[in-house]
């Protein structure tokens, strides 16, 4: 992928967001305690979900790789901006910055795929419950996984070696706490428009493709809802969808914001600020936002801790 007959720096050096150290290790300790609620919540979402029988459906199959991706596109990206904070010199090699670019696009992708997989899993259970058991069969759901996976892969492979084939002739300093596209281009002295073209084809195809889905499954959902009579039978089955509208919301706001406009209307220092949230903060909030608005996960978590507090005093 780095070839020989292309200008390319022993290291790339990261702007992040300020030189002053006592805000520097102020930053270091706000993400460090975002980082391990990200962690712990995600993952005890992830075994909640496998040991409660009650949450072994196709919903809270979903969920539990949402977590994974979440906790997967975070550590991809916060354990080395927190040693930056801390570090005298935020530097990353080229290899290095080449697998953070494909892993966190890859996890992206994939999570924007499984979040339309969602709401199509409440379409097919509001909509047609008859046939739902069909419709999100073991084997479909597999497969919506399986098809996040590759696709994420596949898209972002195709921007690394794209990026990484430009030859960077000037500057290594990349205005950003993380190896992302757009700042990358930056740097580089050769034309990047195929490179622009490319992200906005593959980024906008994925997350307008999915987002559609997810806006068609829920308009749907709307006009099931509101043929329902009772108001609180609209309310019981609307309830049930109001924790993936939110995250859906936060998710591909700042994705839609980031990499679906004109690269004239890019500013690395914006960009920065935003990119905060959809990469360190967002997933810490999925699985409060799943729990607290979620009566099954919140009774199965009640009942676990009924359990061990029963197991602790017999």
């Amino acid at each position: 992928m780095l070839k020989s007959n292309y200008t390319m720096p022993t290291e790339f050096l990261f702007v992040g967001f300020t030189d002053y150290l006592p805000f520097r290790v102020t930053l270091f300790l706000v993400f460090f305690m975002v980082y391990v609620l990200t962690m712990v919540g995600n993952m005890g979402l992830i075994i909640l979900v496998n040991i409660n029988s009650n949450l072994q459906t196709p919903m809270y199959y979903f969920l539990s790789n949402l977590s994974l991706l979440d906790i997967s596109y975070s550590t991809s990206i916060t354990p080395k901006m927190l040693v930056n904070f801390l570090a005298s010199r935020k530097s990353i090699s080229p290899y290095g910055c080449a697998l953070q670019m494909f892993f966190f696009a890859c996890f992206a992708d994939a999570e924007c795929l499984i979040l339309a997989a969602m709401a199509y899993d409440r379409y097919a259970a509001i909509c047609n419950p008859l046939l739902y058991s069909t419709l999100m069969s073991r084997r479909v759901c597999v497969g919506f996984i399986v098809l996040a996976y590759f696709s994420g892969s596949l898209t972002s492979l195709v921007h690394v070696c794209l990026t990484f084939r430009l030859p960077f002739c000037g500057s290594n300093i990349v205005n950003h706490f993380f190896c992302d596209i757009p700042p990358l281009l930056a740097l580089s002295c050769a034309d990047t428009h195929i490179n622009e073209l490319l992200l906005f084809a593959l980024c906008g195809f994925i997350q307008t493709s999915t987002f559609m889905v997810i806006c068609i499954s829920y308009f749907c959902i709307l006009i099931t809802v509101l043929s329902i009579k009772s108001s609180g039978g609209r309310s019981k089955t609307f309830s049930t969808c109001a924790s993936h509208l939110i995250a859906v919301t936060l998710f591909y706001g700042t994705l839609l914001f980031m990499y679906l406009r004109p690269t004239t209307s890019y500013s690395l220092d914006t960009d920065k600020v935003v990119a905060v949230f959809y990469t360190v903060v967002f997933p810490m909030f999925n699985p409060i936002i799943y729990s607290f608005r979620n009566r099954d996960v919140k009774n199965a978590f009640k009942k676990l801790l009924e359990r061990n507090w029963i197991c602790k005093y017999n």
